[in-house]
C-alpha cells in the first residue's frame, strides 16, 4: 500500500470533514486537512473500522451474546474472533487475553488479586518512566504492607540494568515497566529486564500502551508474565487489553462473578463487553493485515505490517528529530537519536509554558498536546511537574509535510 493510499484510509485526515467540523465548532482548523501530532493520546481510525462499528450496530443494536438465538450466537462468535485476533497480535493464546474498557481498569483488577496474595515483607519495583496506569495500581499494594521500590532513570531518562539488579531481592514479587515512555518516547530494555526478573523468580508486568502502535508486542519472545495495551492507540476504538500468562491465571484471586471458573480469562472482564468496539478493533486489524500485504490475518501479516510502519515512521521521525535539535530555543528531553526512542518527543520552547506553545500551534492548525500525560514520575524527574512538556507524536500516516508545518508553527 503506497503512502497516499494509506492516508486515504483515515477519514479524519480529509479536509472536507474537517472544514465541516470547524464550521460547527468555530475552531481554527487548517483548510488542507488535519495536521495531527497527538497520536500518543489516541490514534486515528481507518474507514473499515468505522464501517465495522456502524454495520455491527445496524444489525445487532445492543443484542447480547446469548447463544440460544441466531443473532446472539453471532455476537458470541464475534467476541471469540476478537479475543483470538488480539491473542495473535500479542503472540499469546486466546485464553490468556482479557479485553475491557481500558488498560487502567484492567490493571486495577489485577492489583486487587495481588493484594490478596502479598503483604508485609513483599516488595515490588516500578520504573521511574511509568505512566500512572502502570504505577498507581501497584502502589495500592502499600495499603496491605507491600514495599514499593523505584527503578530510577538516569539524567538522560534512560533505564540501566545495573540499577535494576541492585533493587531485586528474594522478596521482589513484581517488576512494572513501560516498554516506551508515553511522555518522552524513551525505549526501555524489556527483554533484558524480564530476564533478570525471571531469574529472580519475579513476575514482570509490561505496559505496552505506548509502544504498540510503533512495534508489534511479543509476549513469548519478551518472556513476560503480564502486559497491557490500548487498541485505541493502535488505530482502533477505545478498548483496553490485559495479557496474563496462562500458567498464572487460575492462581490469581481476582474478584469475580461466582459462576466464573478461576481458570477462565473472563473473570477479568467485568460486565458486558463493548461488542461494537470489538467489531471496530477487528476492522483495524484487517487494515493492518492489508498494510502488511497479506490476504489473511496472521502473525506473519502483522509482522509485515509493522515492518512497513517502521519504514514509514523512520524517515519522518528523523526529520522531526533533526528539526527539533536544530532549534537553539527548544529543549528536547530524552535520547537525541532514534535508537533509544520511538517517534514521541517531549520538549519545551524557551520562555513559554507548554500550554502557550500548544496554543500557538493550534492557531496555526497543528494539533499537539501539553501537560504531564499521567506520566508523573518522569516529568518530576526533569523538574517540570505539574506543567509538563509539549508532546509531539507521530504515526505511520504522518507526512513530511506535516512535520514541516509543525516546525514552521513552532
Amino acid at each position: 500500500m503506497e503512502f497516499p493510499e494509506i492516508r486515504a484510509q483515515f477519514p479524519q485526515l480529509h479536509s472536507a470533514q474537517l472544514q465541516d467540523s470547524a464550521q460547527l465548532q468555530d475552531s481554527p482548523q487548517p483548510q488542507d486537512g488535519l495536521v495531527y501530532f497527538d497520536n500518543a493520546a489516541g490514534g486515528l481510525i481507518p474507514q473499515r473500522s468505522l464501517d465495522a462499528i456502524r454495520d455491527y450496530l445496524t444489525r445487532y443494536g445492543s443484542i447480547n451474546s446469548v447463544p440460544s438465538h441466531v443473532r446472539g450466537a453471532e455476537v458470541l462468535a464475534l467476541k471469540h474472533r476478537a479475543r483470538g485476533a488480539t491473542a495473535l497480535f500479542l503472540n499469546a493464546q486466546p485464553g490468556e487475553v482479557a479485553i475491557g474498557p481500558s488498560a487502567t481498569a484492567l490493571a486495577f483488577r489485577l492489583s486487587a488479586a495481588f493484594a490478596r496474595l502479598w503483604g508485609p515483607g513483599d516488595e515490588l519495583i516500578i520504573s521511574e518512566l511509568e505512566h500512572e496506569a502502570n504505577a498507581s495500581p501497584w502502589r495500592e499494594l502499600e495499603q496491605v504492607g507491600v514495599q514499593v521500590n523505584i527503578w530510577r532513570a538516569r539524567d538522560d531518562l534512560t533505564l540501566h540494568l545495573d540499577d535494576l539488579r541492585a533493587l531485586l531481592t528474594p522478596n521482589t514479587r513484581l517488576l512494572a515497566l513501560s516498554a516506551a515512555s508515553n511522555a518522552f518516547g524513551v525505549r526501555t530494555p524489556v527483554r533484558e529486564a524480564a530476564a533478570l526478573a525471571r531469574a529472580n523468580h519475579t513476575w514482570t508486568m509490561i505496559d505496552a500502551v505506548h509502544l504498540a502502535s510503533h512495534e508489534l508486542p511479543d509476549v513469548r519472545a519478551w518472556g513476560i508474565d503480564f502486559l497491557t495495551f490500548s487498541p485505541y492507540k493502535v488505530f482502533a476504538p477505545h478498548l483496553g487489553v490485559l495479557y496474563v500468562r496462562g500458567e498464572l491465571l487460575a492462581g490469581l484471586p481476582i474478584p469475580r462473578l461466582s459462576f466464573v471458573p478461576e481458570s477462565d480469562i473472563t473473570k477479568l472482564e467485568h460486565g458486558t463487553p463493548q461488542y461494537e468496539l470489538l467489531a471496530g478493533w477487528l476492522g483495524s486489524l484487517d487494515y493492518l493485515r492489508e498494510l502488511g500485504g497479506h490476504d489473511v490475518l496472521s502473525r506473519a501479516a502483522l509482522e509485515a505490517a509493522y515492518a512497513r510502519i517502521a519504514e514509514l515512521e523512520g524517515t519522518v521521525a528523523q526529520q522531526l528529530l533533526d528539526g527539533l535539535l536544530s532549534r537553539p530555543d527548544v529543549t528536547l528531553y530524552g535520547p537525541h537519536d532514534l535508537a533509544g526512542r520511538v517517534g514521541t518527543f517531549g520538549l519545551r520552547v524557551h520562555g513559554e509554558l507548554p500550554e502557550q506553545t500548544t496554543a500557538r500551534l493550534t492557531a496555526a492548525g497543528v494539533s499537539a498536546a501539553a501537560g504531564h500525560f499521567y506520566a508523573v514520575m518522569p516529568v518530576q524527574k526533569v523538574g517540570l511537574y505539574p506543567e509538563g512538556v509539549v508532546r509531539v507524536s507521530i504515526a505511520h500516516y504522518t507526512s513530511a509535510e506535516d512535520v514541516q508545518r509543525l516546525l514552521a508553527a513552532l
